[in-house]
């Protein structure tokens, strides 16, 4: 198998030195020091700190209007903060008894055994 995959990589090459080979673009030479000082020094920032606190930078998806601006605590779901809290692992999740967890962890619970069930099973079936 290796052998004819050598021999037709040899004939791609023979052919490609009589039709022509395609090779990359050469980049374009970067203006300046040979060492590139200047181009990794940080570049600085066109936008005030009052604007960046004010606003959102680059939240902004349509082609018109701006950046939204950054509202008060008050004015954002309740969802969103619980997004930052850690949820336990499944290790955590064994050692509770099922009938006192809540249904969120219960679900949780559910869904990483499973998975972890899968990859035991896919493992065990590789090895085979």
């Amino acid at each position: 198998m290796a052998l004819n995959c050598v021999k037709s990589l040899r004939s791609i090459t023979i052919r490609s030195e009589v039709i022509g080979c395609r090779t990359y673009a050469a980049g374009k030479a970067k203006k300046g020091a040979k060492g590139g000082a200047a181009a990794d020094a940080p570049k600085k920032s066109l936008l005030t700190k009052e604007l960046k606190s004010t606003t959102v930078v680059g939240a902004n998806i349509n082609k018109e209007g701006g950046d939204p601006k950054v509202l008060a605590d008050s004015e954002y779901p309740d969802w969103l903060w619980r997004l930052l809290e850690k949820r336990p692992a499944l290790s955590e999740l064994r050692r509770k008894s099922t009938e006192s967890l809540p249904y969120d962890d219960l679900k949780r619970f559910v869904k990483l055994d499973n998975r972890a069930r899968i990859k035991e099973n896919n493992s065990l079936k590789a090895k085979n």
